[in-house]
């Protein structure tokens, strides 16, 4: 009887030890997994590419995300948080190690939807783009002024915004920049099929002269029903070899599109994009245009106008005129217009 009781008693015993250290581990398995332990939910962490666990570890200590590293530490441990996958981690939703982990686990492999228009040059491109994607703005930037690279598309520097055609992309977050731009040059080759490049060819353009003239029609008016009328009247410049004469190539050489005056100074600027000092199609685009405006250049409208000038009326329609005569009348009335609104420059 005496030896049964001591039985029951060492089994109380065990059994009340037990549920004890059962306790104890889940306090401390709750303390581990789920209770707060991110105090800097106002932090983007970045981890680079070939970062290993102790660099996550010192980034978040560098930002002073933890309050128990020892505590996050376990938690990746337990749950084998080894493969450590570069990107930009906004972590304002995450409270617990366990929300950490599960988002640096989770990676920054998910598609980002990209847009763009109205873009005139590759800088303004490069602000676009932003911070949309893991890689750097500055590393986009750098890449669109590098020979080398632009080289393998076929470009230059004063032409490298013909490789972005606007519409709305879908990209994996984590493209690096390199292959962003490898991405855009294959959007651009289906642009550029066979038909479009046979078309250009027989109007005797290449797809980057093509970009360039409509960049200058897309600059002179937005407006569809004229595009192809404007795109004509400079095709009939080209073939008579007259100097293209056009107001935006002198603003871009100017820097200011802002201008809505050009004045005798401003056409005595030395640029090979004031087209009226230089014949022929200036360098580059002066913005990315349209796919629809570069349509409109290569299905131009045949005509015999030779001039454009703004309507007096503001409305952004143009008269077009093949009479030197006809034009200088066009152009007084237009600068009468501006003068009454005290337009000066």
């Amino acid at each position: 009887m005496i030896v049964f009781m001591n039985k029951k008693k060492i089994l109380i015993t065990v059994v009340l030890c037990t549920v004890f250290l059962a306790g104890i581990s889940g306090v401390v398995f709750f303390k581990t997994f789920f209770a707060e332990n991110v105090k800097n939910r106002e932090v983007t962490v970045i981890v680079p590419p070939g970062a290993d666990f102790g660099q996550v570890v010192d980034t978040l200590r560098k930002y002073e995300v933890l309050k128990s590293e020892e505590s996050f530490r376990k938690t990746a441990e337990v749950l084998k948080y080894k493969r450590i996958k570069m990107g930009r981690y906004d972590i304002s939703e995450c409270r617990t190690n366990l929300d950490l982990v599960r988002l640096l686990r989770r990676g920054q492999h998910y598609s980002v939807k990209f847009t763009f228009n109205n873009v005139r040059t590759a800088d303004q491109l490069v602000e676009k783009v932003g911070h949309k994607f893991f890689f750097e703005p500055s590393e986009l930037r750098a890449l669109l002024r590098d020979p080398d690279t632009l080289k393998k598309y076929g470009l230059d520097e004063t032409t490298a915004v013909c490789l972005f055609v606007p519409n709305t992309y879908e990209l994996y977050y984590d493209i690096t920049a390199s292959d962003f731009l490898d991405k855009m040059y294959g959007y651009y080759q289906q642009f550029w099929n066979e038909q479009r490049r046979a078309t250009a060819s027989e109007i005797g353009l290449t797809p980057v002269q093509v970009a360039t003239l409509a960049s200058i029609v897309e600059e002179e008016n937005m407006r569809p029903s004229e595009k192809a009328i404007i795109a004509g009247l400079y095709m009939n410049r080209l073939h008579k070899d007259m100097l293209l004469q056009s107001d935006p190539t002198v603003k871009f050489a100017i820097g200011d599109f802002a201008r809505k005056r050009i004045l005798n100074a401003d056409l005595q600027v030395d640029s090979p994009y004031n087209t009226y000092k230089y014949k022929g199609l200036p360098p580059g685009p002066i913005r990315i245009p349209e796919a629809s405006t570069m349509d409109s250049v290569l299905h131009y409208r045949h005509h015999n106008y030779l001039y454009m000038c703004a309507k007096e009326d503001f409305s952004g329609y143009h008269n077009f005129t093949a009479s030197p005569a006809v034009h200088a009348q066009n152009a007084a009335r237009y600068r009468a217009a501006l003068n009454a609104r005290n337009i000066r420059k």
